[in-house]
């Protein structure tokens, strides 16, 4: 059971009565009479053959006050489209699936790329760039919320504690994050969080001295959590990171773009757990190798932006100083399972440490050779400056894809 701690940063909203019950779903009903609720689901098509996405979607069709679910598809050819507007259709809700990898949609890219505005590579964060690019050109919703499609113990009370935040019209909040205890299979989870985020960001603090940004991070509790909820108002000024750090980028962009009041953390459940990426140690390309990776850069970036200054000793530094520091914490990580019942495997979490101490350096390395490149995929304010007919096309783009469908 949580507690009443606030950090001061952020606002944290917990879930102390172990449950938001009926009252607070009715809440975000009354509320969806007058400014209509979104959900976006950034899905692969390998998801669809996984049982997660499944119940998902048994619980998302209870859900009484959601207008809209888009349905972002990557890695799909056409028989698997066909499957997946099958797979979906149980939905009751207005719904669609963007099939992202349709002719269409690849035209579309075409113009974006001839302008220069073209997503860097594939990934979630081009999908769910997507997926906001066609709410936007919807024009009818108020609030929007995201999730992933991998979550095994889902149920639709997470959603209506994601969105009753911003839903509540007598908060203040733009933006709220979702976190929850990372705890699965009798062991505990969460390692980027835990073994990189945490570290590296105390380690930071020491090595480079106070930043508001490092202390606005640090309030998170779980800051790489894929839950987000948001008023549609902030979206076409939102930049979308293409790589990993996805999450650390919106939550950037929040600070960039939001008062502190206007952001808040939500407690969504008791437990939580999806599908776990592989540590990947011999692929930097893939897993947690990759996803280390990008989270140091999108950190690096960002207080580069806020005018840090970083070098090669900075980054040597900073690579001892969080190996240190991740090793402190990973003592009280292993005394905090003993504590709970659950299982910590040492030897692998250390070999976790040591890979992303190596990816310090390397993600410094990467900034250093190449400090102006940037992953942020264009605003969608630009991107209609540039194109002002490209969203209304992608919309008639996403029905023409789904007609084709229905003749056959």
């Amino acid at each position: 059971m949580a507690d009443f701690h606030q950090n001061g940063n952020i606002a944290t909203l917990h879930n102390l009565r172990g449950g938001a019950g009926r009252s607070m779903e009715q809440a975000v009903t009354a509320f969806a009479q007058s400014r209509k609720i979104s959900l976006i689901l950034p899905s692969l098509y390998s998801e669809l053959e996984a049982p997660a996405l499944g119940h998902i979607v048994e619980e998302l069709a209870q859900v009484p006050y959601l207008h809209r679910i888009i349905i972002g598809l990557d890695r799909a050819d056409q028989d698997q489209f066909a499957h997946a507007v099958a797979y979906f259709s149980k939905l009751p809700q207005e719904h669609v699936v963007i099939w992202n990898d349709s002719p269409r949609q690849k035209a579309i890219g075409s113009r974006l790329e001839a302008m220069g505005l073209y997503p860097s590579e594939p990934g979630k964060g081009k999908n769910v760039w997507t997926c906001l690019g066609y709410l936007m050109a919807c024009q009818d919703s108020a609030v929007v919320a995201i999730h992933d499609c991998d979550i095994t113990t889902y149920n639709r009370e997470m959603l209506t504690r994601l969105v009753y935040p911003v839903a509540n019209p007598n908060f203040p909040y733009q933006l709220a994050k979702g976190y929850y205890p990372r705890v699965g299979g009798g062991s505990m989870n969460g390692r980027v969080t835990r073994l990189l985020v945490s570290p590296l960001l105390i380690a930071l603090k020491k090595v480079i001295g106070d930043r508001d940004y490092i202390d606005y991070l640090r309030s998170f509790r779980y800051p790489l959590s894929g839950e987000f909820a948001m008023r549609t108002g902030m979206l076409p000024d939102l930049r979308i990171p293409s790589d990993w750090g996805l999450e650390i980028g919106v939550l950037s962009e929040a600070w960039r773009n939001l008062a502190p009041k206007s952001v808040c953390q939500v407690e969504i459940a008791d437990t939580y757990d999806h599908k776990h990426q592989d540590l990947s140690s011999e692929d930097a390309g893939t897993g947690l190798n990759r996803m280390s990776t990008d989270i140091c850069k999108a950190v690096f970036r960002k207080l580069a932006a806020d005018g840090t200054v970083f070098t090669t000793h900075i980054f040597r530094t900073l690579k001892a100083t969080y190996y240190r520091t991740a090793l402190d914490l990973l003592e009280s990580y292993y005394n905090d399972a003993a504590m709970n019942g659950l299982t910590l495997d040492r030897h692998r979490e250390e070999q976790a440490i040591e890979l992303f101490a190596e990816n310090i350096m390397r993600a410094g390395q990467v900034f250093l050779d190449n400090p102006s490149e940037t992953p942020f995929i264009a605003t969608w304010s630009r991107v209609h400056a540039a194109d002002p007919d490209l969203m209304r096309d992608m919309l008639c783009a996403v029905a023409d894809d789904h007609d084709d469908l229905k003749r056959g």
